[in-house]
């Protein structure tokens, strides 16, 4: 991928997340990832969204860190953005979000289970929440020790990323990501919506319980799974 096409991923996707209302002011960021170039472009920091443009994008390094190209500095998320390029290989797009109805259940540190076919159409089984943030871990690189609980949060429940591609940082608010730009802004969309249906469903009926296993399989893998046939691939 060209450089000037990785930052074009990055400049629509955070457009689509904003469009998509998932932000307000500017508290959101999307990046893409280019992983033969060894580069990701993320939203610079602080900056307006009407004002971007692709040219602003900044590009930076997966192995250091380090902006390589842009005159604008990267977002302050860009360290949790590159942890979980780092450790998760399969995605290819990371989106962070302060959405309304999913930042309510990361404060208040509970899961989103999944209570029907629209969440398993997406997500496979409860979409995590990580533990909260040591002291320590808030005082030194914690931008970086966000994406270390997220990605400690999926080994210890041995998930995969692609099949659960979102989650909960407690106290903070959710990231979700893909195998591209587009597909990690879809997945945000999706996160926001069931946060939502998950909260009116426990309005209507505290005692709600989460969808069978056999109707949660059966809604993931027919669009996800090996013999996949929902749509027209």
């Amino acid at each position: 991928m060209a450089h000037d096409a990785l930052k074009d991923a990055a400049y629509r996707a955070n457009l689509d997340i904003v469009e998509a209302g998932l932000v307000e002011l500017t508290w959101g960021n999307a990046s893409a990832v280019d992983r033969d170039a060894g580069l990701f472009a993320i939203k610079p920091s602080g900056v307006d969204y009407d004002a971007m443009s692709p040219d602003d994008i900044p590009l930076v390094s997966l192995e250091t860190g380090e902006r390589v190209e842009g005159d604008l500095k990267p977002s302050s998320d860009t360290p949790t953005h590159r942890e979980l390029y780092r450790q998760f290989p399969s995605i290819g797009g990371v989106v962070h979000t302060h959405s309304d109805v999913a930042v309510s259940w990361a404060q208040a540190e509970q899961p989103i289970p999944c209570l029907g076919t629209t969440h398993a159409d997406h997500f496979y089984g409860d979409i995590p929440v990580t533990r909260p943030m040591t002291k320590s871990e808030i005082q030194t690189d914690y931008e970086h020790n966000t994406g270390a609980v997220v990605v400690e949060r999926f080994r210890d429940d041995d998930r995969a990323p692609a099949q659960v591609p979102g989650v909960l940082v407690a106290g903070h608010g959710p990231f979700a990501w893909g195998a591209d730009a587009e597909h990690a802004v879809e997945n945000a969309i999706v996160l926001e919506s069931v946060a939502q249906k998950a909260m009116q469903t426990y309005t209507i009926n505290p005692d709600a319980t989460p969808i069978d296993q056999a109707l949660l399989d059966k809604h993931y893998l027919r669009k996800h799974g090996e013999e996949a046939y929902y749509g027209q691939e």
